[in-house]
């Protein structure tokens, strides 16, 4: 089974209340408190997705985090590459060192790039301004152009 592991799943959640904030500044109490995750864990996942260039870090008594960008800037896969590294469905794609026992044999190795490009760009079709949107928007996006989408808006 193909799953997000559940630092990825948290970074969504902890981004997802971020943008709804519209980029005020916020704290990782704040954020535990609204998520229900816990404290150690919202802390960590902020310090890796500011690492990974999507959050900004304020000093301070009026510290905390930012989105460094708009939310419809920001891609699941973005996200998911901040908190796990890129999308590399199989260590064929992923450009490890790791040998496969059966690498020489294998039939399908050259196509697993393919596969890992159409997940990637799957995520990459979804903005972090999606999964914040409610579910009558989402519904009425799914599946639209993007352009076609943002000029119904207006």
């Amino acid at each position: 089974m193909f799953k997000l592991s559940r630092m990825a799943d948290y970074g969504v959640v902890v981004l997802s209340r971020m943008a709804r904030d519209q980029g005020r500044v916020v704290t990782a109490y704040e954020l535990s408190e609204r998520t229900g995750l816990p404290q150690p864990t919202v802390a960590k996942t902020l310090k890796l997705l500011t690492r990974g260039g999507l959050l900004e870090s304020h000093r301070g008594t009026q510290g905390g985090y930012s989105l460094d960008r708009a939310p419809t800037e920001v891609t699941v896969s973005e996200i998911i590459a901040a908190l796990e590294g890129p999308v590399a469905l199989t260590a064929c794609v992923d450009g490890s060192d790791e040998n496969c026992a059966v690498e020489s044999l294998c039939p399908i190795r050259g196509h697993w790039e393919r596969v890992n490009e159409a997940v990637k760009d799957a995520l990459d079709s979804v903005t972090l301004a999606d999964l914040t949107a409610s579910q009558e928007e989402a519904a009425i996006n799914f599946g639209r152009p993007r352009d076609v989408a943002v000029a119904s808006d207006a």
